[in-house]
């Protein structure tokens, strides 16, 4: 929340309007008490971005269960929760925007990421559905993927515990190069899928880092990880 607290203050001093509230997508209380503040500070829900997420690493046989469940908690399944939550009004008012951050692990798995990534391809499934059910409700339905990411999900592990992950991802073609998005890069994305104009839908967008130049130095042409683990 302090995070939040500082971005809200920032928007604020740029002339905008902005509030924060807690949320926890894996409990149905917390969803309906969110929408709830959000409606009664803001008005009616014109857009939605899921964005919630967690990273698990780890090869499937070796992540339990229940911590599997968990990333189809958060990912999937709190998902449904917030785009339920603010869907009836939308499809009232036959106008609305739903705008859900997929992976490009739920479109091509990688190694080490299966929870994750089986969380995803549910999430993208799922948004499939919508923009079929929800055609000619005036609400529209759209899904975006980013490719890697510096954000603080997942990456914030020492390199015992990435090393073996990157190291089968070289092995499987999905490590050429060191360059990631900016956290930017993806607001920028849903910005523009939020700011296409009616009577268009952005339906799927996939976006990836730009790979390093071919004459940049061989370091960068690979990901390869140092001792202070993931860079941030």
């Amino acid at each position: 929340m302090d995070k939040l607290a500082e971005l809200v203050d920032k928007i604020r001093a740029d002339g905008g309007e902005a509030v924060a509230f807690p949320l926890d997508v894996t409990d149905p209380e917390s969803v309906k008490s969110f929408v709830a503040q959000t409606v009664e500070a803001l008005g009616e829900v014109e857009l939605l971005v899921s964005s919630a997420g967690d990273m698990l690493p780890g090869q499937l046989h070796e992540v339990s269960t229940e911590a599997f469940a968990e990333q189809v908690q958060i990912h999937l399944v709190g998902a449904n929760r917030l785009a339920t939550a603010v869907l009836p009004a939308m499809a009232a008012r036959r106008r609305g925007d739903l705008i859900f951050v997929g992976s490009d692990v739920g479109l091509r798995q990688r190694p080490h990421m299966g929870a994750y990534g089986a969380a995803k391809a549910g999430l993208a499934a799922m948004v499939t559905n919508l923009q079929m059910e929800l055609e000619g409700t005036g609400v529209r339905a759209s899904i975006v993927h980013p490719g890697p990411t510096l954000t603080g999900m997942g990456w914030q592990l020492s390199a015992e515990q990435v090393g073996p992950m990157l190291a089968d991802w070289a092995k499987w073609g999905q490590a050429r190069h060191n360059y990631f998005l900016r956290p930017s890069d993806l607001a920028r994305a849903i910005a523009f899928v939020a700011e296409t104009p009616r009577g268009c839908v952005v339906v799927n967008m996939e976006i990836q880092p730009e790979a390093p130049l071919r004459d940049a130095p061989a370091h960068r042409q690979k990901l390869v990880l140092g001792e202070e683990g993931m860079p941030g």
